[in-house]
């Protein structure tokens, strides 16, 4: 029985629920306590570091360790999670769509590496004032306060490529990720309003980034891809997002 797990968490699993999911196929692990050394969200797969029994007095070694990520940005469309699974905060319409500039969205992602004060999202666990900040944000509690925030670092950050995505395809995507999601997340109203959006602006197009990045510990992907669309002034989400490697331990290994 190993100590240390390198799991790979499906997208629309929480991790709790990928260590549920992982117990049901190991039944040896069932009683032995096991935890994870840094989330992903709902919306977000790929490695799941596990930590198993005794290897659990070590976590905070392991919560430490860098990151690799490759994520899909979409641009058009902002939400309250800075992904697809939230609420939209801006009004669509065909006349306000702009393009995205390929050369200036490369030269914002150049200027990437460094390290950053990073605000946490509205939609994470952050304590404020003894709540986690999702809480607070689901009750609309959050106006007027500063969002929290954490230094972060990422050593290197580049665009793999661009493509464009036609509207009922999106929404196809949209519609089939959502429903992969298990538990309490507003998914019901959330398609709806994808739906509502997606109809307004049919047979359009909307542009797609991949980026690639090696990033320090606690650093939020889909906050990338939201301040990534507020340099470039066109609203910008996390639509896809992969965990490829914490520390050694790689996409390739995970067990699925």
């Amino acid at each position: 029985m190993k100590n240390i797990l390198n799991l790979y968490k499906a997208r629309g699993e929480t991790p709790l629920q990928c260590i549920e999911r992982f117990r049901m196929h190991n039944p040896e692990y069932k009683n032995v306590p096991l935890s994870y050394a840094g989330r992903l969200d709902p919306m977000a797969e790929g490695v799941l570091v596990i930590l198993a029994g005794e290897a659990n007095k070590k976590r905070n070694e392991y919560l430490d360790l860098d990151k690799e990520y490759t994520f899909d940005i979409l641009f058009g469309f902002a939400t309250d999670t800075y992904d697809l699974l939230g609420v939209m905060t801006d009004g669509v319409t065909r006349a306000s769509h702009k393009a995205v500039k390929t050369p200036l969205l490369m030269e914002y992602i150049a200027q990437l590496p460094g390290v950053h004060s990073q605000k946490y999202p509205p939609f994470s666990s952050k304590p404020l004032e003894g709540q986690p900040l999702f809480v607070k944000a689901r009750k609309g509690e959050l106006e007027g306060y500063d969002l929290p925030e954490h230094q972060i670092e990422i050593y290197a950050a580049s665009l793999v490529g661009m493509k464009r995505v036609k509207s009922e395809d999106l929404l196809k995507e949209i519609e089939t990720s959502i429903k992969q999601v298990k538990g309490d997340f507003r998914q019901e109203r959330i398609l709806h309003l994808w739906d509502e959006a997606l109809r307004i602006l049919y047979g359009m197009s909307f542009d797609i980034a991949t980026v690639s990045m090696h990033c320090s510990s606690g650093t939020y992907v889909r906050s990338i891809a939201h301040e990534l669309g507020e340099r470039m002034g066109i609203p910008a989400l996390a639509m896809r997002i992969q965990r490829t490697r914490v520390g050694k331990y790689k996409v390739r290994g995970s067990l699925k």
